[in-house]
């Protein structure tokens, strides 16, 4: 008996301090939400504390919609506008969205205006890919990021709004098995290029 109650204290504990950690972030972490974290080809990363925190719309001087503040959609589309000089048709949508399941490997995905790759393509992923990830029991939205660096074996990701505590780089291996190219990451489902 003492043992159960001593478990179920310490789920208990342990779910309080997850909860507070992911919704009350700044208990983790000294940062401020909009802080500038990282940089990727002139284009700044910015804290967002709980990744279900919404700070407004960002909107180009033209109109265009870039998503919400500090979010991972934000920053990929905030990273092709500035960097490589694109703006998507579909401005709109959740980071899942951006990789569309109906489109083989290699084929043109028209409401992003990019090239579209399955995780196990024939084409090698590059520096500037934006990576679509689907959703997971704790994030039906999905996520993005932007390749930073390639390698024959592995890739670096820079991102925005990871969690309160995650970095805003990470590094996957990378396979190749009989001439396809694979992101060792379960959850990704593909990259698309411009």
């Amino acid at each position: 008996m003492k043992k159960i109650l001593f478990t179920l204290i310490v789920v208990c504990a342990i779910s309080v301090i997850g909860f507070y950690g992911y919704t009350y972030p700044q208990v983790f972490s000294s940062k401020k939400v909009g802080e500038k974290v990282d940089s990727f080809n002139s284009v700044n990363v910015y804290y967002n504390g709980s990744v279900g925190n919404v700070e407004g719309r960002n909107m180009t001087k033209d109109g265009y919609n870039l998503g919400l503040k500090y979010q991972c959609v934000e920053f990929v589309k905030r990273y092709y506008y500035e960097a490589l000089d694109h703006k998507m048709p579909d401005s709109y949508g959740h980071a899942k969205d951006f990789f569309n399941k109906n489109i083989k490997d290699g084929g043109y995905n028209k409401q992003r205006s990019l090239t579209q790759y399955t995780n196990n393509s024939n084409s090698k992923p590059k520096v500037n890919d934006l990576v679509v990830y689907g959703p997971t029991t704790f994030n039906s939205y999905g996520h993005v990021s932007i390749i930073s660096k390639v390698s024959d074996d592995s890739i670096e990701i820079i991102q925005q709004n990871p969690g309160p505590t995650a970095s805003s780089r990470a590094t996957y291996d990378l396979q190749n098995k009989n001439g396809k190219w694979k992101i060792e990451q379960k959850n990704i489902l593909g990259w698309l290029r411009k």
